[in-house]
């Protein structure tokens, strides 16, 4: 069951030092969930100026119940980054039809 998973920073002044705390458990974590196959894809959302303001992720998990789990421990949950979080149920027909390799964005970026 895959979902689509938008946390957004809470916009005290304290935030990005919050974000910034917790930020490579977050990227551990994330690692994790690649490897098992959970983490379809993720990306830092952005205010204007570049600065970080939230992070969407699309995973899949068996459950609800494995999806909390998983919220239960991401460090910008526990560490209180993420202020808003919304949850939707998606469905990523032929998911393999998005996967490039490396060397693809590496050639568009350059």
């Amino acid at each position: 069951m895959q979902f689509v998973v938008i946390g957004l920073d809470g916009v005290d002044t304290d935030a990005p030092s919050r974000r910034q705390a917790v930020r490579q458990d977050h990227i551990k974590m994330g690692e994790k969930l690649l490897i098992s196959g959970n983490l379809w894809y993720g990306a830092a959302l952005l205010h204007d100026d570049g600065t970080m303001k939230g992070s969407v992720y699309v995973v899949d998990f068996s459950s609800e119940t494995e999806l909390q789990n998983w919220l239960d421990r991401e460090p910008y949950v526990v560490g209180d980054v993420w202020r808003e979080i919304t949850i939707h149920k998606s469905n990523t027909r032929d998911p393999w039809q998005f996967n490039r390799d490396r060397e693809w964005f590496e050639k568009r970026e350059a």
